[in-house]
């Protein structure tokens, strides 16, 4: 799919929630506009109390290159469209273009929709993708067009400033010490993308050989879907470890309305097509609760590849066996408990990150077991 198809390509006006298309005779907004070298995507919903440090933000950003500002409304019943359009002057004084274009709906299309239109309407080679709750850095822009420049095939975030300071503190350490491998490795744990979505840029060829956001509306991980489809065609994440977004926490942030078994069953369909697909068989760490969920969330083919659960825990050791009473196999499946120190590997780690007081590190380390080769978290 090319980024600017010569007929019907999307304007940035729309009127009444419809989109106006302009046919192959005439020459559109986005054609007579020239290419910028990077756009801002900023899509956004009621962010009104949020956007003149955003936007202040994206004024005062050091990159020297051409730049464009995005921005689609999706369907904002505050005053969001208006504090826009009121910096634009200020904007392009920078020498930053302005587009700006929405829907006036009922109901808001949802995150995925809004940045897809966002990207449509933009010009630029690169992309940054910017939550209009956030606050980008001076350096942002800069630092990672020039990481892209040289990785064209890489997804490039950054390190991040919690607001407010502490907040969400197990995610935000997690977000800023990931290393090169682990962008990788842990790509099926519970925390999402392990380049987290506010930190994105990404040339755009790259984004539309990966695809457009999953539309689906709230409750839909977008950058969960769109960031396991550019792990399959091969794509290398990386992450700047300079902190260049100040990442708000707040109630009506849209993760929090994604929907919990939505990103269970995803991450455990990656995990199952990515590792377990390649593994004649494994052993779970961990014969709690957790662990028990995953074995009965595989397919049939991979619970018979489960040669046994492993634990600390004596109480659980001592049971010896966990059995599946809602399988519909007869016999029930039966599945060994061990010590950990008697279970061999390959291991799914099922046991939370940074809650054991560096317990679990020491035992992995104990045992010489290489993250990416003998384990994986998934937790």
């Amino acid at each position: 799919m090319e980024p600017n198809p010569a007929k019907r390509l999307r304007t940035a006006e729309e009127e009444g929630g419809e989109v106006r298309e302009s046919g192959g005779g005439e020459q559109t907004e986005a054609e007579r506009r020239k290419t910028a070298d990077v756009s801002i995507i900023m899509p956004v919903h009621n962010a009104s109390c949020w956007l003149e440090e955003c936007l202040q933000a994206i004024v005062h950003q050091d990159f020297t290159g051409s730049m464009e500002l995005s921005v689609f409304d999706d369907a904002s019943t505050d005053e969001s469209r208006k504090v826009v359009e009121g910096w634009r002057e200020r904007m392009e004084d920078r020498g930053i273009s302005v587009v700006i274009s929405g829907h006036s709906s009922s109901q808001p299309r949802g995150v995925g929709f809004a940045k897809n239109k966002a990207v449509t309407q933009s010009s630029g080679r690169y992309l940054c993708f910017q939550d209009a709750d956030d606050i980008m850095l001076p350096q942002r822009v800069r630092l990672q067009y020039e990481t892209s420049i040289l990785h064209p095939n890489s997804l490039i975030g950054c390190g991040v400033q919690r607001l407010p300071e502490g907040s969400t503190e197990r995610y935000a350490r997690w977000i800023n010490s990931l290393t090169r491998d682990q962008l990788l490795t842990q790509a099926y744990t519970s925390h999402g993308p392990t380049v987290v979505m506010p930190t994105w840029f990404c040339s755009r060829k790259l984004f539309m050989k990966v695809g457009l956001f999953d539309e689906g509306g709230k409750g839909v991980p977008e950058d969960l879907l769109f960031f396991y489809q550019f792990l399959r065609q091969g794509g290398s994440p990386l992450r700047l470890d300079q902190r260049l977004l100040v990442y708000r926490y707040h109630e009506a942030a849209a993760t929090h309305s994604v929907i919990e078994e939505t990103i269970w069953k995803l991450r455990v369909d990656f995990l199952q097509e990515r590792v377990l697909s390649q593994w004649e068989n494994f052993t779970i760490w961990n014969a709690g609760k957790q662990g028990r969920k995953l074995y009965r969330s595989l397919s049939l083919t991979n619970q018979r590849k489960v040669k046994a659960f492993c634990d600390v825990d004596e109480n659980k050791i001592q049971k010896c066996f966990y059995t599946y009473e809602e399988s519909k196999e007869r016999p029930k499946p039966t599945v060994p408990v061990l010590h950990y120190k008697e279970a061999t590997g390959p291991f799914i780690i099922c046991v939370k990150l940074d809650m054991t007081g560096g317990v679990l590190e020491e035992n992995l380390n104990a045992l010489q077991l290489r993250e990416g080769t003998d384990y994986y978290h998934f937790n």
